[in-house]
């Protein structure tokens, strides 16, 4: 999945819900189970995300949503991740450019 989100220094809740088609809820039991989604937070409380933020999301959500994964092989697949395992990182790009085609196919 594609995120489109306009180019900002953060996005409230509701914009990166709204990016991936979930409920905010679910973003916020995503932030518990994952360490590496931590979006600041104001003193009002409100989650302001970075754009790092939205690109762990967006892995998370590929991983969970899309290939069906569960949390802890998604936890997994991030730890591998982090540590540099080239070999997944080389696959999570061809899934992005895999999903990028698609796309531009069901335009045509």
């Amino acid at each position: 999945m594609h995120v489109n989100l306009p180019e900002k220094r953060y996005y409230s809740i509701g914009e990166v819900a709204k990016a991936f088609d979930v409920n905010p809820s679910l973003l916020r039991f995503w932030e518990k189970e994952f360490e590496e989604i931590k979006p600041k937070k104001k003193q009002s409380g409100n989650r302001k995300y970075t754009s790092e933020n939205v690109l762990i999301i967006q892995f998370i959500y590929h991983l969970i949503k899309e290939k069906g994964l569960t949390l802890q092989g998604a936890k997994k697949q991030l730890r591998l991740k982090k540590n540099g395992n080239p070999k997944e990182e080389i696959l999570a790009k061809l899934e992005r450019i895999k999903d990028s085609l698609n796309q531009l196919m069901d335009k045509l």
